[in-house]
């Protein structure tokens, strides 16, 4: 039957009649002004300045807004930098080392946002937490790209005309990638954690040996005997935990040995041959690396995802070097062996720099790789030995030795049943064993030390001042948690970084420690310092600050999930 033209118009404006009235009342319900939503954020002034000056609008539809354009200043950011690279034969040595870096860490960054935008672009709704917190993660960590870079930059003999061109527009980079950081945690982040770690595996912590692996696929292109007996061995041996049938899948095997009977001779080429960008349905990628001093500098790239590194144990297997501040390095790239990809697992090596406290920053291993995990390794050296510099990192069973801010970085990171020793630093220096680098409150970083033992290494003595941490950056956090403090320590426990920077905006905290340091009644008495219960404890275990049953497993590392009965 055929429509009058009236009955359409009518049925028309009944239509657009409905709809306006179904927009005025989402507007009510859900929308707000940029201004009121820009309150939520650490910079609402700055926040106003980017936002579309719009009267309605809610957290999703100026989240996206807010990462689309972080993405696409990331971009014009590395422009940047390549122009200034281009014109490097008027700069320093470290003012070229530090805008390579910030080259470096800006691809990283595209990364994170693009990864970042798609999680939330076709949403509003609150994720789950483990999507959640990977995005968050992500967030943190362009954050923290861009800090690493601006502290480059600004230690650096650079030119006026770099530190203007460069370390200006960043400053306002960083304060819109917290903006979208903030906004996302408002829009996208579940109000309540949903799992509070009071679990554990139970572990055999006597063994410390590597972990029972299938192997999935073919043999290694060359397999000596010799080889082939230590896959057999390696394959066979039990793993510590018990929940996945004692198995880690393996998708390869290649042996570096420094006499030419394994597969390579330098631990950088067996990375190299590496597969790329692995989803890890297969396995790891095992690299198998025999006793021996490797004095070598090794990066594992953002595309060899999915790499377990296996030595045959602490002074065993040496990865060695001397780069440092003093001689014209960066202390992002003095590390001697630096790590961004993915899923990464290093078990049974020592990692080392030698340059001595004299040379002052100085890296032994820098981690900035998501979900990577280190069990029954070393890590050795002097003032920052142990750069965990970003996202999200385990460490079981380690032993680590330093001075001055000898753990520090911006990772969201456990160190569990590790060995902690300071050591003797320089004359009139003191020892520092933390400086955490969280520099926005919607970071989900910290570093969390459980079940560890803080005591003198054997060079120590005890005139020396020793701290449990000074805070780096403003929101600086860290938690020591059923662990042993070894007298070694201050009384007063904690260091100042300059004056009373930080200290009402840190948050560090001490829970049920043990031994003759860890007595809290002449503790700082800072606004951001707290001895805290078990239930703010298990905020920072395993579990929930990691959400570590989600990826620790497959590894075959053994863990504890919450605090220890």
């Amino acid at each position: 039957m055929e429509s009058s033209p009236t009955l359409l118009l009518l049925l028309l404006l009944t239509t657009l009649l409905s709809l306006q009235t179904f927009v005025v009342v989402s507007h009510t319900l859900s929308n707000s002004s940029s201004s009121s939503i820009c309150k939520t954020t650490p910079d609402p002034t700055f926040c106003k300045s980017i936002l579309p000056n719009a009267t309605h609008g809610d957290v999703h539809v100026y989240g996206r807004f807010s990462l689309r354009k972080s993405l696409s200043q990331s971009r014009k950011f590395i422009r940047v930098i390549d122009k200034y690279l281009r014109r490097n034969a008027h700069l320093s040595q470290t003012a070229v080392g530090a805008l390579q870096d910030c080259r470096f860490l800006a691809g990283l960054t595209i990364d994170y946002l693009l990864t970042s935008f798609e999680a939330v672009n076709s949403t509003s709704e609150t994720l789950t937490l483990p999507k959640a917190d990977d995005v968050q993660t992500l967030l943190s960590a362009a954050l923290t790209n861009e800090q690493t870079c601006l502290d480059g930059l600004t230690s650096a003999s650079a030119t006026w005309t770099v530190r203007n061109g460069v370390v200006l527009p960043l400053v306002d980079d960083t304060k819109l990638y917290s903006v979208s950081l903030a906004l996302f945690t408002r829009g996208w982040v579940p109000k309540k954690k949903k799992r509070v770690g009071f679990s554990w595996i139970h572990t055999n912590e006597a063994s410390h040996k590597p972990f029972r692996v299938f192997r999935n696929g073919a043999l290694p292109l060359k397999m000596t005997e010799r080889t082939r007996a230590v896959y057999e061995s390696v394959s066979r041996r039990k793993l510590a935990g018990e929940d996945n049938n004692g198995t880690v899948m393996v998708s390869d095997i290649v042996t570096v040995s420094q006499d030419g009977s394994g597969n390579f001779s330098t631990i950088s080429d067996a990375v190299a041959a590496a597969p790329n960008n692995t989803d890890g349905r297969n396995g790891y990628f095992l690299i198998y690396v025999t006793a021996g001093i490797y004095e070598e500098y090794v990066s594992v790239a953002k595309n060899k995802r999915f790499l377990m590194m296996v030595g045959d144990g602490i002074n065993r297997t040496v990865i060695t070097g001397n780069r440092s501040v003093v001689d014209g390095w960066t202390t992002f790239n003095s590390a001697t062996f630096a790590v961004v990809a993915p899923n990464f697992v290093a078990v049974n090596i020592t990692f080392r720099n030698t340059a001595g406290p004299e040379k002052h920053q100085a890296v032994a291993l820098r981690s900035g790789a998501d979900l990577s995990i280190f069990y029954s390794c070393s890590f050795e050296a002097y003032q920052d030995t142990l750069y965990t510099h970003s996202l999200r990192q385990f460490y079981r069973g380690c032993d680590i030795y330093g001075t001055v801010d000898f753990i520090f970085g911006n990772a969201a990171v456990v160190f569990q049943n590790c060995n902690i020793y300071p050591r003797r630093p320089m004359q009139n220096q003191f020892n520092a064993i933390t400086a955490q680098g969280r520099t926005d409150p919607n970071q989900n970083t910290g570093t969390s030390i459980h079940n560890c033992t803080v005591r003198p290494a054997d060079d120590l003595v005890y005139k020396v001042k020793t701290y449990l941490g000074r805070p780096w950056k403003e929101y600086s956090r860290t938690v020591y948690m059923q662990s042993y403090i070894d007298g070694v320590v201050e009384p007063i426990g904690w260091r100042e970084w300059n004056g009373d920077f930080a200290l009402s905006t840190l948050y560090y905290a001490e829970y049920n420690n043990t031994g003759p340091g860890s007595n809290t009644i002449n503790r700082v008495n800072w606004t951001g310092y707290h001895v805290i219960n078990s239930t703010d404890a298990a905020n920072f275990t395993v579990s929930s600050f990691l959400l570590g049953d989600d990826w620790i497993l497959q590894s075959g590392v053994p863990y504890s999930g919450g605090l220890l009965p």
